[in-house]
């Protein structure tokens, strides 16, 4: 007869401090996957949350045309192409502005997005006005605001002449909400 109770069988020992069991060793790497997981996931997360801190703002000049293609007192759409455009962008990559000649070598370009909610105003020549046909907003010759909801004026863009042309300094315009 086996005098040896159930408790002391091999199998049910318990472990000294220096062994390592099955579960416990399963247990450390469900542990350490589930961190590696988790590093995986938040890494790139605060990477997307605290990039545009660090990004700077692509600013470009882009030729609009030559100068004597516009004439002075007149205000003229011009298209060109964002600062920032995605390769895949297409046709979606094409912005425009509202150009005006004031002098022989001085131009104003006023973005043609209200700063409403972002819809393209449109140039009155009879009236004088920029109009935005969604909201009523209306702005001055110079951009300012004249009625309806727009809290700001209309953006501007700088403006230079380099050996001959038009250029336009080119920057995200960005819509905010009063």
């Amino acid at each position: 007869m086996n005098e040896s109770s159930p408790d002391q069988s091999p199998q049910c020992r318990e472990p000294t401090p220096d062994e390592i069991t099955r579960r416990r060793f399963l247990e450390k790497i469900s542990i350490a996957f589930a961190g590696l997981g988790g590093a995986i996931i938040t890494v790139p997360l605060i990477g997307f949350i605290f990039a545009p801190l660090f990004r700077k703002e692509p600013v470009v000049w882009r030729t609009v045309g030559k100068v004597g293609d516009f004439k002075v007192g007149e205000t003229t759409a011009v298209e060109f192409l964002d600062s920032s455009p995605l390769p895949w962008a297409g046709i979606t990559a094409k912005t425009a502005a509202w150009l005006r000649r004031t002098a022989e070598q001085d131009f104003i370009a006023f973005a043609i997005t209200c700063s409403h909610l972002g819809c393209p105003v449109r140039w009155q020549p009879s009236s004088r006005l920029f109009m935005c046909p969604c909201h009523g907003g209306v702005y001055y010759e110079d951009g300012s605001v004249a009625a309806g909801p727009p809290p700001r004026p209309l953006t501007r863009y700088s403006v230079r002449v380099q050996a001959g042309e038009v250029q336009i300094q080119t920057k995200p315009i960005v819509i905010q909400r009063a």
